[in-house]
């Protein structure tokens, strides 16, 4: 990387930028004093006085966009541990505020930094790719999520596809176990292709090209109808360890648990070294974090050891199910408001069998959705109306929380948030 770059700063913008960054900043103060969160406000507030904002923020930055259906928070938390190494200020959207508002947000907040590691919604790769000429995309996977307001996800990977194409300076690291993301990502001059495993396969069973059967065979897939098929790797994830381009193998010491965390921080590793971080710099960054946005927090509330998960979707429930410490009572939540999708369909997707002989609570909103979905799969259970009524019923010193998206936040409300 070349550190004779400065970022822009404040003073180098036009003064209508300037003056929509300060009552930005005005309005996420206020908003913080009121007892709000106050990220994504300033944001809002500067693209409705500077629509080009976000592009005038961007530029003279060394940015990278994270994007995927599932691990796009905890993967810009782990790029951004690793980069720390560097000694040089990152901004970062780390909470998860992923739309323009929020990518703006972030970088008003800390406008001289050098580097910028922002977590990105699917849908707003394009734009934002546009807007920010990012050094670094990196592609996760792309599956089904909040079907009743999402694009199909073949669509998405076709507008990344054509947004690489035209982005010539940049380089992709992708996930080459996906072959959606391998498909999009192959319209880009340069990638770094991971081999960071695909637990969920039901939504890639056909070739993005041309539309036939894929054939699979562990990691490996290929389309018999057209040359479409796993690219070469350069980083590999092999179990709970990983090798790097030379050849080398080295364990993933991680804090967070489970194969899903171990897949991000290969892919946060291809990262840091397309910034010229050292791998065993890099690794000792990738240790330090051990909550992401309270996801994995630990908390004792009554007397019983908590671990808040949060999964979204069919693929990110069945990685919360492995990571859960087994024979542990367990409360599964659901909600669908909006940032959940109203469709609750979904959970007839997730396997929940492996929850028979473990007491099972249910709560949320929707619980009785959850409730028929355990009894088609014949795992009993009991609804709950609060988080205490379950640690109650539960009678355990230890229990694992497993929640979407609103209703972990309103667990995370009730034990008070960590970060």
């Amino acid at each position: 990387m070349d550190n004779s770059y400065r970022a822009g700063g404040p003073g180098r913008l036009p003064m209508r930028a300037k003056f929509a960054t300060t009552v930005g900043g005005a309005a996420a103060k206020v908003s913080r004093l009121a007892g709000r969160d106050g990220s994504v406000i300033s944001g809002i507030v500067g693209l409705r006085l500077e629509p080009e904002l976000l592009s005038m923020l961007a530029q003279g930055r060394h940015i990278v966009l994270v994007t995927g259906t599932n691990g796009k928070t905890t993967t810009t938390r782990l790029i951004t541990a690793a980069l720390k190494t560097l000694g040089q200020e990152i901004a970062s959207n780390s909470f998860g505020a992923n739309m323009d508002a929020g990518l703006t947000a972030a970088l008003s907040r800390q406008p001289d930094a050098q580097l910028a590691v922002l977590e990105t919604d699917e849908k707003y790769i394009p734009a934002t790719i546009r807007a920010t000429q990012p050094k670094v995309v990196v592609l996760l996977n792309l599956s089904r999520d909040q079907m009743d307001r999402a694009a199909e996800i073949w669509l998405l990977a076709r507008r990344w596809r054509e947004a690489l194409e035209n982005a010539p300076g940049t380089r992709v690291v992708a996930n080459a176990d996906d072959p959606l993301v391998a498909w999009a990502a192959s319209g880009a001059s340069e990638v770094t292709w991971v081999a960071a495993g695909q637990a969920w396969r039901e939504d890639s069973w056909c070739c993005p090209h041309c539309g036939s059967h894929l054939y699979r065979e562990g990691d490996d897939w290929n389309c018999h109808e057209c040359p479409n098929r796993r690219p070469p790797v350069s980083w590999v994830l092999a179990g709970e360890n990983m090798i790097d381009p030379s050849g080398q193998t080295r364990p993933i010491e991680l804090a967070l648990p489970g194969r899903a965390n171990r897949s991000n921080a290969v892919v946060a590793m291809a990262v840091a070294d397309a910034f010229g971080v050292k791998v065993p710099e890099a690794m000792r960054g990738l240790v330090t974090v051990t909550s992401v946005a309270g996801r994995y927090t630990q908390v004792t509330r009554n007397g019983t050891d908590l671990r808040l998960l949060l999964a979204k979707n069919p693929a990110g429930w069945l990685e919360a199910l492995d990571v859960m410490a087994p024979d542990v009572p367990v409360l599964l939540a659901v909600n669908a408001q909006g940032p959940d999708g109203r469709d609750t369909s979904w959970l007839w997707d997730v396997d929940y069998r492996r929850l028979r002989g473990r007491p099972v609570l249910v709560g949320g909103e929707r619980r009785m959705d959850l409730a028929v979905r355990l009894e088609a799969d014949d795992v009993p259970f009991r609804l709950v109306n609060d988080l205490d009524e379950a640690i109650s019923l539960a009678r355990s010193p230890h229990m694992e929380v497993l929640a979407n998206y609103t209703a972990f936040q309103q667990y995370r409300a009730v034990v008070g948030r960590t970060e």
